[in-house]
Order: C-alpha cells, then structure tokens, then sequence
C-alpha cells in the first residue's frame, strides 16, 4: 500500500489502518521494581494532553491541506484541549441519532461512501520536544482514542492513518524526529467507511477524545502479555500461565522473572519464562488461591523482571491477576463452580460536560454507584472502554461484557421494521478485515483482566458470516470467556455465533416461554427495562425470574446515565439538553436520556428499586426475628451487622442490632430482642431490618445498608381522640356555601362547583378549587404507547366537567355534608360524586366516588388536584419513599417518615413529565416556614399524593425545565389509584395489566384534610 495519503482511504472498506502498529496488552512497565511496585506513572511515558492548535472545517474541501507541512504557519489558529470532543470545544455542533445514520435525508449514499459536505475536519498541530529521559530511543505515539478516521504527520512526513474510534493506534515517530521541536499534525475526520460501523445509539462527536502520550521502550522490551489462569476442579489449586512477546527488533534478555504476590506482599510463588517458538513463556503454581469475583475481587500481583545480556534490569512489568474460572457447564454459566446471575446495567461513557472524554474521577464515581447499589455487571455498550475503566472492575468487582466497536443498526432496521436488504457486514467478504480489526484491537488490548467474563461482537449489526468469523476469533485465542452476540436473534441460520441466547426488550412472558422449552443456552437479557425518563415500572417481573429458572441468567438495564449535554437558554441559564437541542438534525430528540442515574451524576429516584431488586440478600422479616436468604455466591454476612427498628406511625421508638453467619446459597434466621410493652399503645408497626457494612470498604462507608426488608402490622385499639370544642355554623347563600367554626372557614361554592376556601386562623389554603383529575403529565413510556392518543380524552375531561348536582346535608353529630356531582363528555354513564365532609374542628373529610362505564379508554390516573399557596412549601411524608414511587415500581420503597420540599418532588428527567409520586400514603403534611399548614391523611386505605409546583398540564406542555413557569403555588394531588410507568421498553410496551386502572369498575377514595 502506498504511503502517500490520500482521502479515498476515508470512504475504502479495504483501508483502515495504514502504518499502526500490531495491537497489544495494555501492560506498564517501568525501569526498577521499586517504581513498578509504588505504582507511579511511567517514566517512559510522556503525556502530550493539553491545549493543542486547532481549524475546524466544515467539510474536506475548506480544510488547510497542507498544514502538516512544517513551514505552514498555525500562528492564528485556535487552541483545542485534547482530550476532548471538536463539537464541546464551541466547533459544529453535537447531532444526538439513535438508529439511523447521521447523514439520512441529507446524503445519498450507501456504504462505505460517506457525505462530502458533511463530513467535518479537525486539523491538530502540537510542537514538543523529545523529553532528556528518551532521547537515542525508539519513540512512539498511541491515540488512545480518536472519531472517527485520522492522519498523523511529524515534521512535514506522513506517518500513519486509522480508523476505529474506541481502541489505541500507535505509531512509530522515530525515523521523523529531529533536534528541538518537532511539529506534531493530526488531521481528523467525523465521517469515514468506519462511520458505518459506529451507529450506536449516542451523540455523534469527532476528534481526540482520549489520552495521547508519547512512549519509548528499552532495549529489551515485553510489546504484548497474556496471562491466563487455570484451576482445578475444586478449585483448590491454581495455575498461572504466561506468554510474552517481545518487541521486533528487541534484544534478547537474558532472562525474565516471574514472581506472583498476595495482596499483603507477600511471594506466594517464582519462576522464570523460557523461551518457545520465538515466544516466552512461564507457568507459576499457587496452593489454595484467593478466587476473583465480584463479591471478593481478590487480586495477585505479577512482577514480571526482564533482564539484559548483562544482567542488569531492563523493565519491570507489574500485572494483577485475578485466579477465576468462567465456563458454561450443563447449559449454566459459572463462575468458580457457582451459577451467575449477572445483575447489570449497559454503559455509555459519558459527562454532560464533556461527552465521552471522561476522567478517572468520572469513573470512580460510576463504579462505587454500581457497588453500592448492588449492581454486579456492566455491558461497554457499545464500544471498548478506557483501559482504566477495566482496571477499576478488576479491583473493585465489577463482571464485564467487553463489546467490539460494531453497530450498524441503520443499515438494517428502519422505523423500528427489519428490512435487511443493504445490511452490513452480513456476508460481504469485503467487509470482514476492517471488522475483524476492531476485535482483534479490543481483544489484544484487553485480554488479561479477569473483570471480562465475555466477549461481545457488537451490538445490533443483524447475523451474518463476518460476525460469526469475529466470534469463532474470540473462541480459539480464549476459550477461557465465552461470547455475546444478540443479532442472532434474527436470523438463526448464525445461531453458534452467541454462547448464550441474547434478547433485547423481552417481555416476561416470552422470557419464560423460552425457558420453559427446554431451551440449549442459557438466558441473559443485554438489554431490558428501558429507563426513559420516569420508568423502570414492573422490573420485579424480570429479577423474579432469577429463582424460578436456572437458566435464566439475569440482564443488563438500559441504561446506566441519561446522554444529556449542559447547554445554555437564551437567558445564559445553564439546562440538560438533549437531540434537537443543538439544531442538529436529523435528531432522535430526547431519546438519549434513558439512564438510572441523571447526565450531572446525581441519581435518580429509579435506582431505589434497582438497588432493592438487585440485593444479593432477601430478608423477610416478622415480629420475632428475620429470616435472611443469601443469594451471594461466595459472601458470608460476617462484614454484616443485622440492624433493626421500630416505628410506630413512623416515628422510631426502638433500634436493636444483632449479628449472623449465613454461607452463601443458605437461609438463617436472627432473633429480635424487644422490651417488654413496646408495642402497648394502638396504630400502625412497623420494623425494618437491615444489613449494614460493619467495616468500611472502598466503595462504601461503614454502616452502609445493603439490603433491607420490612414488616408491617396493626395494634388494635382504642385511639385517643383529640378534644373538640365549638359548634358549626352553616350559612347557605344563593351561590355559596358557608361552614365556619371558632377559628376555621370553609366555603363552597354552587356556582365552581366545589370547594373554593379553606380558611385556618384566617389564613387561606386554596389558591385554585379541588377537581376530579384524570390526566398525568405524560411520561416518556406513556409517549411510547402513545397514551396521549388512546387516552387524550381524559385530558380533556379534566379540565372541563358539568356539576350536575348540589347536595348539602348537616348531620346531627355536629358535621356537615356537601357533595357535587360532575358529568363529562367522555361518556354520559360515567360520574364522579365528591363528598365533602366539615368536624366541629375544622377538619374537612374528602370522599370522591366514581362509577365507571363500558367502552372508556385506559385511565391515567383518578385523583383530586388542588392548589395551595406557594409558601407551603415542606414536606413531611409518612408513607412509602424517600423516593418517588409508583404502583409498579415500589418493591424498593419503604414505609417511613420522610422531609423534603416541593421542588425536590420535581425529578430531573429531562423532558419535564409526571413524576414525584408516592404511594401507600398515610398522611403528608405540607407547611409553611413556620410550621403552619395542612395535613392530607388517609382515611382507610392508603393512597397516593403528589405535591409539585406544577400542574399536570403546565408539566405536559413543557419540553424543557426552563419552560416551565415561575413556582406560584404548591399543586397538591390526593388519588386513589394512578397507574404504573412501565419500562420493557419505551417505543409500545404498555403498563402490564395489573398496574393500570379499569375505568368501567367503579372506584372510591377517602383522605381527609386538617390544619397543622
């Protein structure tokens, strides 16, 4: 191949890495073992991030072409920071696609042509000079990471092009250096023949968006390590094998050391590598090994010491090793002879800041979330991770399915219909180098840590031979991990491509068919309960299935953090945008934003049910004692404390502690100890137990609750009632209805239609009367099964409605009673009747009815909304929480007292929709700074309450935060009954049944309202 050039190579299938050099492990190496057991960063390595000249051009025509050249002045450029993408940097513009190709509707082509007008240039110029340390040495550059195709020249010489955005391209620099400073030129491109191979479902950036570093090696130098680990069948012995390769050209050590030790220092075994067929290789054997996995990341560290024909040192090569065995063994995965459940979640790297140039502190805060919240896997979708992420898996315990750079969803599926008539790669042998490339790329990087359980080929790219021959790669260089591949699902005839059988969005149902026909590989859902906005409704249907069937292996939620990008409104107020926002089209709009934890890393209220339903250990708890399942496969809860409380209608009134030895895959039971007449007085019990981390760990503090499980109970008897003083005066106008007591006033009004004022001490509590409510601002799971169709009748019928009828009744026990009755045109049988009833001491008790009919659509929600003025603003909750929670999505809540304010119940999802909720309400008092205010109690059953800033209309209408309006009042919502979110998926996937409302049943509700 020539070496000069061209811009064909952008759009030939056939060209993609011209000069890079050989893929390999992402090892460190250092000169002394004293720098390599201190861990400090490289010596022979020289970082050149930082602010680098830049020109952005929109396309290839406007491009400086000859800026490489080294009398070419960049005197008047920009500065770009490298790492970073070229559209965060203030150059073009972000463009959010899902599945089809960025360029739909604007260029038409077909692979692997690309668009010429749209297809963006970044030129990079750095000038550096050879550090002391590595001068008279071999010098080479890796690019850690760069979108999508690149050139790189030094000093005027054309030196290397790539393509393959998500792994390294390392080139040689030496033969193009010179004295003092050398000019360093990158020219990137957004669009190449790898463009159609990365149509995930991600923003659509360009430029060097990883680390860029300068390297030398010494004479003697280990390019590429593999080590792999075998053990026994009892898994009581364990070997470590090795094979190095040595740089071409390196000179021959005269010997190479293998020393292992444990995680205390200590040599637990030696040897030396011996040379076999042009490679080295070594053997170590360890008696009794500490297993890695995820519950205990046990790791050993591998000195690897090289040494020169005269003995001195050359390198020395720190590796952590982790002892474990991943098979499939009876059509079940293991993992150290133990059935795995991978309990997952699917991760983009992502800052709202700064796209995928993500730091170590990104990262380190994603993986504690993960642990601390019992997330056990994690599935790279879909691309390669930064080698530090791995890394952080290896030492923390996070099971990983490494994916190839592949996606060409567009290619295939349009508008949701397979239509595979141009899809690629499929079987087109032209297509099988550049693919087989980046599996090549990621494997030999990757392949020593033991967090990598699985192989994946991509994602969403159909069937055809090319996958398949990336499969049958990774199983003859590995058999020690199995491999990943959905697509299969479409077309059989590739079934052997996937170890395991691999569905996106399943039902439950179709889940359990499968499982239930005596299927061949087991079951793992890579991608399931699609976390769009305010979701995640009905994920117990799918982590119930984990003891049901064997072979169903658990599942990955898409996805871990909402694609959203800070921008700024017309008023310099920074948001959380998403597609469109930017002006990018085409766009998928806010399609991005489906994360269980929001872009600014704060979590969302979903992650209380994933952390429930993930728990390793189930509790179930009565008044003597709980009952602990530990469903770990290799922790015992010695690092537990058992804590428990008791509440008495939420208020805490005893906390014990207690402590147990439970093995994995067993039940025990720990007593409660309790005073004696603890439970004397009548109401509502309930005791919480709870595992907490007795010592801290690295990924949590001490006391840290892992799990928890809660039992609930009445104590009959006789409640103290509160003394009343005063009588009632009724005063019945010719449009109003007056109640008034000693320092109280209520007035009804015959001509709204319901109750207009709720005067305590004078002070009004009614800003806006109470109405039947039958609409939710729609969610974007509602949007999918476009609710806002079947069921816009209800909107409607929630801002107009006909009273029909006035009743007023005093009753002889000192009350009152009104009630109004409403019509709708959404039917003429259905009614709602609301009955308001006043105490001689002011409290109002509520009581709405309504009588269903045949043939009305699905019901959003049947409730009462009214609003209060805005100064009452705190929340005080005795109900299920702290988290906002709905009928389907409350397995993780707890019943408790809890505070927060009105503007805390407006989740961050980033289109504004129905959220805040909580069920299982007993009473929320809603106050003022001083205390003051109203107190909404269940009377009977418990029910739902959502108290917001917002109307469920200003909500609906608004597509942004920033549109909402300014707070003037606090809405208070009281309901019977509103149905579940949902979340198998966001595009058609309704509420399962037994989450939503039936509106031809009929329905009553009661709370009551009284002054605080």
């Amino acid at each position: 191949m020539s070496s000069t050039p061209s811009l064909n190579w952008l759009s030939d299938v056939s060209v993609f890495a011209v000069n890079r050099l050989p893929a390999h492990s992402d090892h460190k190496y250092y000169k002394t073992l004293e720098e390599a057991r201190a861990g400090a960063s490289m010596s022979m390595r020289h970082s050149l991030n930082g602010s680098w000249k830049f020109n952005y051009s929109v396309n290839p025509d406007m491009r400086p072409a000859e800026f490489y050249k080294e009398k070419f002045s960049c005197d008047g450029w920009d500065f770009i920071n490298v790492p970073g993408h070229i559209q965060l940097q203030g150059y073009g513009k972000p463009q959010y696609a899902n599945t089809m190709y960025p360029w739909d509707g604007l260029a038409d082509i077909r692979p692997p042509e690309i668009p010429q007008d749209v297809n963006p240039v970044g030129s990079y110029v750095k000038e550096f000079t050879v550090p002391e340390s590595m001068e008279g040495k071999p010098l080479y550059i890796s690019f850690q990471g760069v979108e999508s195709a690149f050139y790189v020249w030094l000093n005027g010489e054309f030196v290397g092009y790539s393509e393959d955005s998500f792994t390294p391209a390392e080139f040689e620099l030496t033969p193009y250096l010179k004295d003092g400073d050398n000019k360093l030129a990158v020219e990137v491109y957004q669009r190449s023949t790898g463009s159609w191979l990365e149509d995930q479902d991600f923003w659509r950036f360009s430029g060097i968006f990883r680390d860029v570093y300068l390297y030398t090696v010494p004479g003697t130098h280990i390019n590429d390590l593999f080590v792999r680990t075998e053990l026994d069948d009892h898994f009581t012995s364990g070997t470590l094998k090795g094979r190095l390769e040595l740089l071409k050209g390196s000179d021959v050590p005269s010997r190479i050391a293998a020393d292992l030790y444990d995680d205390l220092g200590n040599r637990v075994s030696s040897g030396e590598a011996v040379e076999s067929g042009g490679s080295w290789e070594f053997t170590l054997g360890l008696d009794s090994p500490a297993l890695w996995s995820a519950e205990q990341p046990n790791l050993y560290k591998l000195y690897l010491t090289v040494y020169g024909e005269n003995g001195s040192i050359e390198e020395v090569i720190p590796e952590r090793v982790g002892f474990r065995r991943f098979e499939m063994k009876d059509k079940i995965m293991t993992l150290n002879g133990q059935r795995i459940v991978f309990k997952g979640v699917n991760r983009h790297e992502f800052n709202c800041r700064t796209g995928r140039a993500i730091t170590r502190e990104d990262m380190l805060w994603d993986i504690k979330m993960l642990k601390q919240h019992n997330i056990n896997a994690v599935r790279t979708s879909h691309y390669p991770n930064q080698s530090l992420w791995y890394e952080l898996c290896d030492e923390y315990g996070i099971y990983v399915i490494d994916e190839m750079n592949l996606e060409t969803h567009g290619s295939w599926q349009k508008m949701g219909k397979v239509e595979p008539s141009w899809n690629i790669p499929g079987n087109l042998p032209e297509w099988q180098d550049i693919v087989m490339d980046r599996a090549i790329s990621m494997y030999e990087r990757d392949k020593n840590h033991p967090s990598i359980l699985i192989w994946s080929c991509g994602n969403e790219s159909y069937a055809g031979d090319v996958i398949l021959n990336v499969s049958k790669y990774f199983k003859e260089k590995d058999p020690g991990r199995l491999v990943h591949y959905e697509g299969v699902f479409y077309d059989r005839n590739y079934s052997e491509t996937s170890d395991m059988e691999s569905r996106m969005y399943a039902k439950p149902a179709d889940i359990e068919k499968y499982l239930t026909e005596d299927p061949e590989k087991p079951y793992i859902s890579c991608e399931y309960m699609h976390a769009m906005g305010n979701s995640l409704g009905g994920m117990y249907k799918y982590t119930d299935l984990e003891n049901k069937y064997p072979m169903y292996q658990g599942g990955f939620i898409w996805d871990y953090i909402d694609q959203s990008l800070v921008k700024k409104d017309r008023f310099g107020k920074e948001f959380l945008a998403y597609g469109g926002d930017f002006d990018d089209r085409p766009t998928d709009y806010g399609f991005c934003t489906n994360g269980i934890v929001y872009a600014n890393r704060e979590l969302s209220p979903k992650m209380q049910e994933v952390k429930f339903l993930y728990q390793d250990f189930k509790l179930e708890v009565e008044w003597a004692g709980a009952r602990i399942k530990n469903e770990s496969l290799f922790t015992n809860l010695e690092q537990y404390d058992l804590q428990y409380t008791l509440q008495h209608e939420g208020n805490e009134i005893f906390k014990g502690f207690s402590s147990l030895s439970v093995n994995p895959g067993e039940e025990g039971y720990a007593a409660f100890e309790w005073p004696e007449a603890i439970r004397e007085k009548a109401g509502e019990y309930c005791i919480t137990a709870s595992l907490i981390l007795r010592e801290p760990e690295q990924w949590a503090e001490q006391g840290h609750e892992a799990a928890f499980g809660q039992y609930i109970f009445e104590v009959e008897g006789e409640q103290k009632a509160e003394a009343v003083s005063g009588k009632l005066r009724i005063v019945e106008g010719d449009v109003n209805i007056g109640v008034h007591g000693s320092d109280f006033s209520i007035i009804f009004s015959k001509q709204a239609g319901t109750l207009v004022s709720l005067k305590y001490a004078g002070k009004e509590m009614i800003s806006y009367p109470v109405f039947p409510l039958f609409w939710r601002a729609t969610t974007d799971n509602d949007r999918g099964f476009a609710q806002g169709f079947t069921s816009g009748a209800w909107y409607a019928a929630s801002l107009a409605r006909q009273c029909t009828a006035v009743e007023v009744k005093e009753e002889e026990a000192g009350s009152a009673e009104i009630a109004f009755s409403y019509q709708f045109s959404i039917s003429e049988k259905m009614s709602v009747k609301v009955h308001y009833t006043v105490r001689e001491n002011g409290s109002l008790h509520v009581r709405s009815v309504y009588n269903g009919a045949d043939n009305l659509p699905q019901m959003p929600i049947f409730a009462l909304s009214f609003k209060v003025p805005a100064e009452y603003e705190k929340l005080d909750w005795y109900a299920l929480g702290p988290e906002e929670n709905y009928d389907d999505r409350s397995r993780g809540a707890r019943l408790g007292r809890f505070q927060n304010t009105v503007k805390d119940n407006v989740s961050g999802y980033v289109m504004p929709q129905e959220s805040g909720n909580r069920t299982g309400v007993r009473s929320v008092d809603i106050t003022n700074q001083n205390g003051s205010g109203i107190r909404i109690s269940a009377e009977g059953e418990p029910v739902e309450c959502t108290v917001s800033p917002y109307t469920a209309f200003e909500l609906e209408h608004a597509n942004h935060h920033y549109e909402l309006p300014d707070i003037h009042y606090t809405v208070v919502t009281v309901a019977g009954r509103q149905m579940g979110v949902g979340g198998d998926d966001s595009w058609g996937a309704p509420v399962h049944s037994e989450h939503t409302i039936q509106p031809e049943k009929d329905m009553v509700f009661e709370f009551v309202i009284e002054r605080v």
